[in-house]
């Protein structure tokens, strides 16, 4: 196998800059450079030296043995200083050393998984560590990160393993006098594990919003001081404010943090009737984005009533408040603190259920899963007769369900995985 290497830290002018290097020639590299190895885990401070003898930098060297590093390989870390010159030089000698090559865009990441290091929803909670932008993404992420998923399916299969196990040793001795019926033990496992599934079913799309981020609308007709609003919330001006009417045409959007949830508030156009073509176009969208948005806010004129259908857990505020003494105001701030909370509230309620299944892949694999478990305990009702058709239908929701950790193959999805990755990652 390859040795890789890449910078591990970010691009550019830093404090400190690390470069990671995994595989055979991992520590061979750190003698090339910088001397006798320092002792595993325990970091060294070395003068790197060129191949033509030139001074380099002065690193802290950090070494890893085979099984105890991210990757599962001998893996060796320089720490430099954060030269962009430094950087490249390094990089540069690395690149010139016989059985090196740069890494990948998560390669690294890839390795930990062959290595079974990572299962392969670690693998895709790391992508999430690393873009969360927010508490509740970084807590979701974390737990995944942790194996909690992977733990899940093991105790699955576990119990569907031990169901397989009772039907085939009731096949294996059909022509004989088999003393426990094991039909009711099985359909308890099954069971158990399809009900398991289900609550796994009912909470991912609360997670999977806490992982790509809610969008709240801001609707109502122009001149409501929707613009005005926006713009108080995001602390800049995101949106272009005026008295004409129809000022915003397209919708404006800012992504924001509510409660620890990513958020983005949609400024949309004045709901109103228009000859303007432009305006029409804007009212449009304003309405298919507000419909699809998980909580709209409507800014109500004090006597008016709101000019979109409030469905159930939407917002209505009196617009203007700094004129109609209530409600919210983006010219003053009054009640824009109660609204936030509202927000807050409302969208917390949402992620109650949450799951550990967080994406698509995971809903397929575990609808899957159910669907076929489903079907055998069917298949169970009809006796002995069948148990091989349910034992095929209980071995193939488990395939099903293992796609979620990687332990079958999921080839087909790995690239697109790994693609998500930066380099040195």
């Amino acid at each position: 196998m390859d040795t890789i290497f890449a910078l591990a830290s970010a691009v550019g002018k830093a404090g400190v800059s690390v470069v990671r290097v995994s595989g055979p020639l991992a520590w061979a590299a750190v003698e090339r450079l910088g001397g006798p190895l320092p002792r595993p885990r325990m970091a060294s401070v070395r003068r790197l030296i060129s191949a033509g003898g030139d001074f380099l930098d002065e690193a802290l060297i950090l070494i890893f043995e085979d099984g105890a590093s991210f990757t599962g390989e001998r893996v060796a870390e320089f720490q430099v200083h954060g030269s962009v010159a430094v950087v490249q030089a390094l990089l540069r000698e690395l690149g010139e050393m016989p059985g090196l090559r740069g890494a990948e865009p998560g390669e690294f990441t890839r390795r930990a998984l062959e290595n079974e290091r990572l299962d392969l929803s670690q693998v895709e909670a790391l992508a999430d560590l690393i873009d969360s932008e927010t508490e509740q993404q970084r807590r979701q992420a974390l737990r995944m990160l942790t194996g909690a998923l992977g733990t899940r399916v093991g105790e699955w299969r576990e119990k569907i393993l031990r169901a397989v196990s009772l039907l085939e040793v009731t096949i294996d001795f059909v022509d004989e006098e088999v003393p426990v019926d094991v039909s009711d033990e099985v359909r308890d496992l099954l069971q158990f594990v399809s009900e398991d599934i289900r609550r796994e079913l009912r909470g991912l799309e609360s997670a999977e919003r806490v992982r790509l981020g809610f969008e709240v609308a801001i609707v109502g007709p122009p001149n409501a001081g929707k613009s005005t609003l926006l713009n108080y919330l995001a602390g800049r001006d995101a949106a272009i404010t005026s008295d004409v009417a129809g000022t915003t045409r397209d919708v404006i959007e800012v992504r924001m943090d509510i409660g620890g949830l990513a958020v983005t508030l949609l400024d949309t156009a004045g709901l109103r009737d228009s000859d303007d073509s432009v305006e029409q176009i804007g009212v449009a969208r304003a309405r298919e984005r507000a419909g699809a948005a998980d909580l709209r806010v409507h800014l109500v004129p004090e006597g008016d009533i709101p000019m979109l259908a409030v469905a159930e857990g939407d917002i209505v505020v009196t617009a203007k408040g700094d004129k109609a003494g209530q409600g919210v105001s983006g010219l003053t701030g009054l009640g824009v603190p109660e609204l936030l909370s509202r927000i807050e509230a409302r969208l917390l309620e949402e992620v109650q259920g949450a799951g550990l299944a967080s994406r698509e892949r995971h809903r397929v694999a575990l609808a899957e899963g159910l669907t076929h478990l489903e079907q055998a305990q069917v298949l169970l009702n009809d006796g002995l007769d069948v148990y091989d058709v349910t034992s095929e239908e209980v071995r193939i929701a488990l395939r099903a369900l293992e796609q979620l950790v990687g332990h079958v193959d999921v080839e087909q999805v790995l690239d697109q995985i790994f693609s998500s990755f930066c380099i040195g990652k």
